[in-house]
């Protein structure tokens, strides 16, 4: 793999090109569509837990506000960049102009790696970078939540470091909060929960029977397990995962749950004993099988890896597990990929029916968000079959972006250009 090589900026804007040939849309209002409004670049000098300060470099990208306030995570990872975290608030403008959801888009990073810090030392920089995006950030403006490394924790020291300084009350200042704080049934399961859903519609859109199918999921975090459980539960068979240590596999069908537990006890899926065997990380993403969930970072896949990917069916659970180049291999492989900005746009869906039950002060059950998120993702994926057939798009990406660029441009044509 080479996904260190790829840009993941230009490969957002790639993909907008690669949809803007099927609008009818002026290259300036695309190349509007292609840059950030603005980004803010930060040196947090924080307090050590032993005397000492250290600097962090920070990042919040606010992409494009037409359809609505600034919506997107934070991540703290050591290979955090100005330009990935552009490309991550891009593609979250399409995301929730895929699913439909009065947002824009925005993103935010810290390079860190958290598991050389104390929880206090955490909560410091937390606080420091809520402190500097205290002027950018509100219900109105631009609306934080969880991403890479980071979660409930993190979201409730920002909506206490925003509300302390403002003198006010404002759980809807960030979503994917804890109960307690604010946050909504349904929340943690959300981005799993649609890429089920996802993968769901795409077997039966595609005529293929989920009981039985053969599944290798690659990332096995938050979105990557909970995905594995619930596909498992379709009937299918988890014949492999995978995380930073390697990947296990079996050829009858890993227990998704128990796997799961072994790598909370342990630290990784490495060791699991029902496992047949154990392999690479890249081994599991060229396996053969009927469905491949990429869900860990992105550029996972590149055009080279492609050409070796065995799966029929590829659901992304991760942000740009793909390059554009795999994309067109892929393509020509006849291989089904369905997008990130449909498969895992169920985080930001369950966040905004989290901030919608802030702004009401009223909370819904879970059933009601499980209800309310298979409406939206099934819609969606509806809205992108339907332009995938009619405009004899190339693959199910490319009909995506065309769905939400076009609502993104109806947008900003409604709205004007000001000044």
């Amino acid at each position: 793999m080479s996904g260190d090589e790829a840009n993941p900026f230009e490969s957002l804007q790639e993909q907008i090109d690669d949809a803007a040939a099927y609008l009818d849309v002026g290259d300036d209002v695309i190349d509007r569509l292609k840059n950030p409004e603005r980004v803010l670049e930060l040196n947090l000098s924080v307090d050590m837990d032993d005397g000492s300060i250290e600097r962090f470099r920070a990042f919040r990208s606010q992409f494009n506000g037409d359809r609505g306030p600034y919506k997107g995570g934070i991540r703290y990872h050591p290979g955090v960049t100005r330009d990935e975290v552009k490309a991550l608030s891009g593609w979250m403008v399409y995301k929730c102009a895929t699913v439909d959801i009065p947002y824009g888009g925005g993103k935010g990073g810290i390079v860190i790696d958290p598991s050389d810090h104390s929880a206090s030392e955490l909560e410091r920089v937390t606080r420091s970078f809520a402190e500097e995006l205290r002027p950018l950030i509100g219900e109105d403006r631009d609306i934080p939540a969880p991403d890479v490394n980071t979660g409930q924790r993190e979201m409730n020291w920002i909506k206490d470091t925003y509300e302390t300084l403002e003198g006010t009350t404002e759980p809807g200042v960030v979503t994917g909060k804890s109960l307690e704080a604010g946050g909504s049934e349904g929340r943690v399961e959300a981005t799993g929960r649609s890429v089920m859903l996802t993968a769901r519609e795409a077997f039966d859109y595609l005529g293929t029977d989920m009981e039985g199918a053969s599944v290798a999921v690659q990332g096995y975090g938050n979105a990557g397990h909970i995905a594995a459980y619930l596909i498992e539960d379709l009937g299918a068979d988890i014949v492999a995962v995978s995380d930073s240590s390697g990947a296990v596999y079996a050829e009858d069908g890993l227990d998704a749950r128990d796997v799961k537990a072994h790598k909370n006890e342990t630290g990784s899926v490495s060791g699991y004993p029902d496992a047949d065997e154990e392999f690479s990380n890249e081994d599991l993403l060229t396996l053969d099988v009927d469905l491949l969930v990429p869900a860990a970072l992105e550029n996972a896949i590149d055009a080279d890896l492609a050409r070796d990917v065995e799966a029929d069916v590829i659901v992304e659970a991760a942000n740009g597990p793909l390059t554009p180049d795999a994309d067109d291999v892929l393509t020509e492989s006849d291989v089904h990929v369905f997008p990130d900005i449909l498969a895992n746009a169920g985080g930001v869906t369950v966040s905004y029916f989290e901030w919608v039950q802030n702004r009401q002060r009223f909370y819904w059950s879970e059933e009601k968000v499980n209800e309310e998120l298979e409406r939206h993702i099934v819609s969606a994926f509806d809205d992108l079959t339907e332009c995938y057939e009619a405009l004899d798009v190339p693959n199910f990406r490319t009909a995506a972006y065309v769905v939400a660029i076009q609502r993104v441009v109806d947008a900003f044509m409604d709205n004007g250009n000001w000044p």
